[in-house]
Order: structure tokens, then C-alpha cells, then sequence
């Protein structure tokens, strides 16, 4: 038989994961994210193209032109054995190639000076390398304009300035300040216009959770892209949809039970008129059982009506519903935090959460509530300390007119619609009712809600 491994905590995450991990969760963040490494590459592969064929190519011509007239002057300088014409040949070097040029008699290079990486410098290395045949060095450290190159020969050290622009080709600030420039207004553009189509969106989002909490939200104007139109005006008539079934159930379950109270109401009236039997009292026994049935479903079918969201102190609320609830057990212990405001339907609330509480003070000898405030939401805990549900059958105590036996005792409940009726509000209101184990011995209804 095959044995299955238990999950090692210390396996390696893949990269895919990691890599998901830091994407951004917003649509706006994506959006922008999408917009960006695309420009980018898009710049970098400029840019290494422009680098690797035009700035290269022409850098090394221009570099070679200078290497070449720098080796002509100082070999015409050195087949010179006359001053005037080695006058001549300097003033024509400076006239024609822009070289002034100087000589210093009995000095040797100096090799001992390293300047740091310099591509530039480089390739008019490579280029003095092929076409002069003295030895040279080059210093592009002592003036931000020109290019001092010095020759050694055996009589001394030519130094030769030259102009910078003579190796150097402006075009390539002229290149990144037009790839930055137009990178960083393109994306300006692109920002601007995705956030204009990213703004029904929010509003739609925003819509879905005032709806899924419950609250009011009126038409507003459809805006952005075809499919946001589409999706902004279904929510909206799915609210439609769902405000007519929630009426016309809460009218239906109004019509049956006021058909129905008309019969029971009858048999009362016979039954009254009936000599007192232990039938008579077996059928006024049902007849109120019967009533109280109709009750419930009004309260069930009142968990959605429809009713104004407005803002609740949850502990003023729920100190009214713990002094109602106290009378029947006067060990309830209340802790709220002060100011805990959150935007509900008061009305239907109040009956969730009396119904959990009265849970709690019927079935326990304490109950404790707490509540506390989050990010996003906020807890209301109630414990008590009672026979308590298991496990395994507390999601089916959440089902309209389940009644555990074994647990609960009957006698002291209602037909199975107090659960049901908390869940459904505050699922109504967007979030939910749990049960767990209670550390007073018995059980935890945990009401959460967003806030």
C-alpha cells in the first residue's frame, strides 16, 4: 500500500511562486507594470543598438582619424632637421587639424599614472596602437575639453592637445535625453488614461461590496469601456433582481401568514366554546405552536427586508440587547471598546445578534461577549459555557427549523430559525456567523463583519 508524504515545511518555493509573490495585486499596478517593462526593454534595446552600431562605429572613425594625423605630424616632425620647417609644420597642424603642439626636450613618459575605466579612451588607444609607432599616453584628466596625447621620442616628449569633439559625437546625449524624454511623456500618457479606465472599475468594485453589505446603492452614471458598462449596468439590475425577490418573499410569507392566522383564529374561537378537555388543551397547544411558527417566518423573512444602512455603536447596541437578555440570566458580561462605529442596518442586526445572545443565556449559566475592532472588520465573540455543539453538526444548526436534540434541549428553544435568521443577516451584511469551541466550556458564536 502507497504512503503518502507528509508536506515538508522546508520545501524550496519555486521561482514561478516567488515571482508571483512580488507582482503587484492591484489592477492599476499591473496595468502600469505592463506599461513599464515593455518601455524599458524597448529603451535598453535602443540603446544597445545604438551603442553597439552608430556611437561605436562613428567614435572609432573619428578615433582613427585623430590617431592617423597625430602619427603624420609626429613623423613629419621627426624627418624635420630644420627650425623653420618644423615651425611650419606645427602651425600647420594647428591650422588644419586643430593639434597645438609642443615639445619637451630630454623628458620621458610617465607610465605610473592609472586613470579608471574609460571607453573612450579605449578605442583611441586601439587606434594610436595601429597607426603610431612611438610609444604615447594619453591623458583625458587635466582639461574637460580637449585630449592631451603625449609621444615619446628619443630627443624628448611631444604633447599634442586636441579638442574633444574631434573623438566625441554629442549625438549620444542628444539620443538619451530623447529616448528618456519621450519614454517617460509616453508613459505619462499611458498612466493617465489607464487610470481614467481604472475608475469605473474601483466604482463598480465598490458598488459590489456596498450591495454585498447590504447598504443602498443608487444608479450612477456607466462609464469606461464597453465590457465595464456591460458588467456596472448587470450588478445593477441583479440589485434590482434581488431587492424584488427579497420583497415579494417577504410579502408572500406576510400573505400566508395572515391566511393562515384567520383559520387558527377560528379554531380558537370553537375551541373556546368547547367544554375543557386534555384534547381542547392538546389542540390550543399546537394552535400556539402554530403561531409561533407564523412569527418566525415573519422574522425570517424580515432578516432581509429592505432597511437603511445607517451607523450603529455596536456597544450601545449591544448593551440594548444584553439589558433585554439579562432578565432570563443576569450573568451576561459585556466588553466593547468605546466610539466602535460600523455602518449596518440596525434593526436587523439587533436581531442577530439578540438571537446568538439569547443562545448564550439560555443554553449557559455565563455568557461573555467581546468585541474587537480590525483593519477591515470587526469580531463580536460570544461564549458560554453550556452543553456546546459538535463539531460535525455545526454547520447544520445554520439550517431553517434544524433542531439538535442531543445538544439543545427542546423544550426551552424555538422551532430552528434563530441561526438561520443570524446567519442570513449578517451574510446579508456582507459577512458571516462561525461556531467554535468556547474556552468557558461550552460554545463560540463569532460574528464578523467588514467594515
Amino acid at each position: 500500500m502507497d504512503t503518502i508524504a507528509p508536506p515538508n515545511p522546508n520545501r524550496r518555493i519555486p521561482w514561478a511562486l516567488r515571482l508571483k509573490r512580488l507582482l503587484p495585486r492591484s489592477l492599476f499596478g499591473r496595468t502600469l507594470l505592463i506599461i513599464v517593462i515593455p518601455t524599458l526593454i524597448t529603451l535598453a534595446a535602443a540603446t544597445f543598438v545604438f551603442f553597439d552600431r552608430h556611437w561605436y562605429t562613428v567614435t572609432n572613425r573619428m578615433t582613427y582619424a585623430l590617431a592617423g594625423d597625430v602619427a603624420v605630424t609626429v613623423n613629419l616632425l621627426q624627418n624635420s632637421h630644420n627650425a623653420d620647417n618644423t615651425a611650419s609644420i606645427i602651425r600647420l597642424a594647428d591650422d588644419k587639424m586643430n593639434l597645438f603642439i609642443s615639445f619637451a626636450p630630454g623628458e620621458t613618459l610617465d607610465h605610473t599614472a592609472h586613470e579608471s575605466f574609460n571607453p573612450l579612451r579605449n578605442i583611441l588607444r586601439a587606434a594610436l596602437n595601429d597607426r603610431l609607432s612611438y610609444p604615447f599616453d594619453i591623458d583625458m584628466r587635466s582639461s574637460m575639453e580637449e585630449v592631451a596625447i603625449k609621444v615619446g621620442v628619443p630627443e624628448g616628449v611631444y604633447t599634442i592637445l586636441s579638442p574633444e569633439r574631434r573623438i566625441y559625437t554629442p549625438t549620444t546625449e542628444v539620443f538619451i535625453a530623447w529616448m528618456t524624454g519621450s519614454s517617460i511623456l509616453l508613459s505619462t500618457i499611458a498612466l493617465l488614461f489607464m487610470r481614467n479606465q481604472i475608475r469605473p472599475i474601483r466604482r463598480l468594485a465598490d458598488a459590489a461590496e456596498a450591495i454585498g453589505k447590504g447598504r443602498d446603492v443608487p444608479w450612477f452614471k456607466l462609464e469606461g469601456a464597453a465590457e465595464v458598462r456591460q458588467a456596472a449596468a448587470a450588478l445593477m439590475v441583479m440589485r434590482d433582481r434581488l431587492k424584488r425577490q427579497m420583497t415579494q418573499r417577504t410579502a408572500m410569507l406576510a400573505g400566508v401568514s395572515h391566511d393562515l392566522r384567520t383559520p387558527l383564529t377560528r379554531m380558537r374561537l370553537q375551541l373556546e366554546m368547547m367544554r375543557d378537555s386534555s384534547a381542547t388543551q392538546e389542540l390550543n397547544t399546537d394552535i400556539d405552536d402554530m403561531e409561533s411558527m407564523l412569527e418566525a417566518y415573519l422574522a425570517f423573512a424580515r432578516g432581509e427586508e429592505a432597511e437603511a444602512a445607517v451607523e450603529v455603536d455596536l456597544g450601545e447596541l449591544l448593551s440594548e440587547v444584553v439589558a433585554a437578555v439579562q432578565r432570563q440570566n443576569p450573568r451576561i458580561r459585556l466588553n466593547a471598546p468605546r466610539n466602535a462605529k460600523v455602518v449596518l442596518r440596525r434593526s436587523a442586526m439587533k436581531r442577530c445578534l439578540a438571537n446568538l445572545v439569547g443562545n448564550a443565556a439560555r443554553y449557559g449559566k455565563q455568557a461573555h461577549i467581546n468585541v474587537a475592532l480590525r483593519d477591515h472588520a470587526v469580531d463580536i465573540v460570544i461564549d458560554d459555557d453550556g452543553p456546546g455543539v459538535r463539531p460535525e453538526q455545526r454547520e447544520e444548526v445554520f439550517r431553517p427549523f434544524m433542531r439538535l436534540e442531543t445538544s439543545r434541549n427542546p423544550a426551552t428553544g424555538g422551532i430552528g430559525l434563530g441561526l438561520t435568521i443570524a446567519r442570513d443577516i449578517a451574510r446579508s451584511h456582507g459577512g458571516d456567523v462561525v461556531l467554535e469551541d468556547s474556552p468557558l466550556g461550552g460554545l463560540r458564536a463569532r460574528v464578523w463583519l467588514p467594515v
